[in-house]
């Protein structure tokens, strides 16, 4: 099982490894390794939360995320992204930027990273408002129950997420404004730029949020539908306009996955500059860890590892939280990337070991995990 899901990740490391080796000696061999474990290690969250939208999906679905998605996830993220934002912040073509990257490698790397706001922005609010839509749902099943069931009301209140993702959108936009007149004005067009990058991540999410979740409620309509009259399912048109809907609410979801998927790999892309600006070495580390990050999606769903350890979903959401306050943060300030991955690990570490102890008290108690209900003491 393990082979057969993670094969491709680690024939995938293998040729990375050995293309950064005939690239740039041992010394590149050492910093794909270092990029590869940075990226994993900042996008175990990322896996857990797509593994709660794959396990949706059918077979098919999840080979496209596989192949498809991978393919989008390491050239468009981790290869082609940091190329386009040169070639917008620089104004030159997208000829010119490739050769930038190539020929001038701290020109490249500077404006790479004096980008970095309106990256930030757009990643840190789509981020955001998936941890703001998540804890102020009421589910069955609550982590931090103290925190969790009086959050649950509030979201009772319509548009609520929407508000609260605004507000702090803008207490960021006019701290950066205020900061940038303090020195002198040297970048007073920042506070725009934020401001309009973070409506972009709020209105992308909502856009592919919402359209992913209007088909996927349809498909569930049309399943309870077909259960009721399975004797009217049976007649020809109903099973193709069942496929339909199915293909339309995977398709959704798949796109809502790669979106989700840059949001998480904004932090990756710009922390890997502080090791390399090689944007070859860069592509080779950063591939090989997304690769393990998909594998490891697929491993959960297959596993049943989410319907097993009920907090890990809970964990990987406070995680994505925290990295969105972190990526609005970095907007004016500089954070360790060792900070923002090592949030990501002791969250879901957290909530794993929740997990295990209400398992062992509903063994314990004789019940089973999907029946009783047992509040987390963390």
């Amino acid at each position: 099982m393990v082979l057969k899901t993670f094969g491709w990740s680690f024939a995938v490391t293998a040729l990375g490894l050995v293309a950064a080796i005939l690239f740039g000696g041992w010394t590149a061999f050492g910093i794909v390794a270092i990029l590869s474990i940075l990226e994993i290690s900042l996008s175990f969250d990322n896996a857990v939360v797509n593994a709660g939208i794959l396990k949706k999906m059918n077979a098919f679905w999840q080979k496209i995320f596989l192949t498809i998605g991978i393919l989008i996830a390491v050239f468009g993220m981790r290869l082609v992204f940091p190329v386009v934002i040169v070639a917008i912040s620089a104004q030159l073509g997208p000829i010119e930027a490739v050769d930038l990257a190539f020929s001038d490698k701290d020109q490249y790397q500077q404006l790479v990273t004096d980008a970095h706001p309106s990256i930030a922005a757009f990643g840190g609010m789509f981020l955001l408002m998936i941890f703001l839509d998540f804890v102020f749902e009421d589910r069955e099943i609550k982590w931090l129950t103290w925190l969790e069931r009086p959050l649950s009301k509030l979201g009772k209140v319509d548009m609520l997420s929407v508000c609260i993702a605004l507000i702090v959108l803008l207490i960021a936009s006019l701290t950066v404004g205020a900061n940038a007149h303090q020195h002198g004005g040297l970048h007073v067009d920042k506070a725009e730029t934020v401001l309009l990058a973070g409506i972009g991540g709020l209105i992308t999410y909502m856009i592919v949020g919402g359209l992913s979740g209007y088909f996927e409620d349809k498909l569930e309509e049309e399943e309870e539908r077909e259960h009721e009259e399975e004797e009217k399912a049976a007649r020809a048109g109903k099973p193709r306009t069942a496929v339909a809907m199915a293909g339309k609410a995977a398709f959704f979801m798949f796109l809502y996955l790669e979106v989700l998927d840059a949001s998480f790999s904004f932090d990756g892309v710009i922390g890997a500059f502080a090791i390399t600006n090689d944007i070859v070495l860069m592509a080779l580390g950063l591939g090989i860890g997304a690769m393990y990050v998909r594998s490891l999606t697929v491993y959960l769903v297959r596993q049943g590892t989410l319907d097993e350890y009920v907090y890990l979903e809970h964990g990987a959401h406070y995680a994505i939280g925290a990295l969105a306050a972190l990526l609005l943060i970095t907007i004016q300030y500089e954070i360790n990337e060792i900070i923002t991955g090592l949030i990501g690990v002791v969250l879901i570490g957290a909530s794993f070991w929740s997990s295990v102890r209400r398992n062992k008290a509903i063994a314990a108690a004789g019940g089973t995990p999907e029946k009783t209900e047992v509040s987390s003491g963390v």
